[in-house]
C-alpha cells in the first residue's frame, strides 16, 4: 500500500487548469523525484497533497485514508512534512529556536503551564534543544545552531528548512527544490543526506527538483509533469530520457539534459 497518494487530482483558477488528472503514489521508504519545466504544475501538485488547495476533481489519501478534506496543521499532525519554494522559517529566530518551534505541535504541556512555568514545560523543552541540535549535527549544522536564521545564505537557509521539517517526526517528507541555491558539490552532499535521512528515519520522499542529476542519484521512481499533466513517469533513467520528456525541457538532445 502506498504511503501517499494522489488519485485523479485536477484543479482550474478562473480559465487556467493548473493540474489535470495528476495521479501519484509514494511508497513505503521509496525517494520519489517530480520533475518538469517551469510552469508544469509541481507546486500546484504539493499544494494539493499538503491540503493548501482542495482539488476540484480527485482525492489525496494518506496511509490509506481519504485526507483531500483535511486541514493543513491535521495532516502535519498525522506525519506529512513538507519545505517550500520560497523558505518558510522565522527569520527573526535563530536556528535552534525554528526546530524547536516546528517541535511545538507535540508538546505534552497546556498552554497554562506553559505560562506558569511547570516542571513538566522545562522538561520537554530541554527535550526539545537536544532533539533539534541532533537534527543539525545530522544536516551538518551544529555550528549555526545559535546564528539567527536572517542573513543565512540562501543553500543553507534550505538545509536549515530540511532539519525543521525533520523536527516535525514526519513520516513522508515533501521537499519543493531542496537544492536550489546550491552549486553541484553541495547538492552531491545533500543527495547523500537524503539517502541517509531515509535510512536513519525510516522516511518516504517526495522532492520536487530542477536538478536533474540528483534526481536520478537518489530517486526510485520520477514522474514528469507539464502544463498540469503527467507527461511520463517511471525509472530515473527511463524518465530522463523519454523523448517527450527531452522535448519539454530542452527540445533538443537527451544527453544535453543529464548535463542540465
Amino acid at each position: 500500500m502506498s504511503v501517499l497518494e494522489t488519485r485523479g487530482c485536477s484543479i482550474r483558477f478562473g480559465g487556467v487548469q493548473a493540474a489535470r488528472d495528476v495521479s501519484i503514489q509514494v511508497g513505503e521508504w521509496e525517494i520519489v523525484g517530480i520533475i518538469g519545466p517551469n510552469g508544469a504544475g509541481k507546486t500546484t501538485t504539493f499544494n494539493i497533497i499538503t491540503g493548501f488547495y482542495k482539488p476540484n476533481e480527485g482525492t489525496v489519501w494518506f496511509r490509506g485514508v481519504d485526507v483531500t478534506q483535511m486541514a493543513v496543521e491535521d495532516r502535519t499532525a498525522l506525519g506529512m512534512g513538507r519545505t517550500f519554494q520560497n523558505v518558510g522559517l522565522v527569520k527573526g529566530s535563530t536556528v535552534r529556536e525554528n526546530l524547536k518551534t516546528a517541535q511545538h505541535l507535540r508538546a505534552d504541556y497546556a498552554t497554562v503551564a506553559g505560562m506558569l512555568g511547570a516542571p513538566r514545560v522545562f522538561r520537554t523543552e530541554r527535550e526539545m534543544a537536544e532533539r533539534a541540535d541532533i537534527l543539525l549535527d545530522i544536516l551538518e549544522l551544529g555550528d549555526l545552531a545559535d546564528t539567527r536564521v536572517a542573513g543565512l545564505p540562501y543553500g543553507v537557509l534550505k538545509r536549515v528548512e530540511v532539519a525543521t521539517v525533520l523536527a516535525t517526526d514526519p513520516d513522508v517528507l515533501l521537499l519543493d527544490e531542496p537544492s536550489s541555491g546550491m552549486g553541484p558539490e553541495e547538492a552531491h552532499r545533500l543527495g547523500d543526506t537524503l539517502l541517509d535521512l531515509r535510512r536513519e528515519f525510516g522516511l518516504s520522499i517526495a522532492m520536487i527538483e530542477h536538478h536533474v542529476p540528483l534526481v536520478v542519484r537518489v530517486c526510485d521512481y520520477v514522474y514528469c509533469l507539464n502544463f498540469g499533466e503527467l507527461l511520463a513517469e517511471g525509472k530515473p533513467e527511463e524518465v530522463r530520457n523519454h523523448p517527450e520528456v527531452v522535448r519539454a525541457y530542452l527540445g533538443e538532445d537527451p544527453d544535453e539534459l543529464g548535463a542540465a
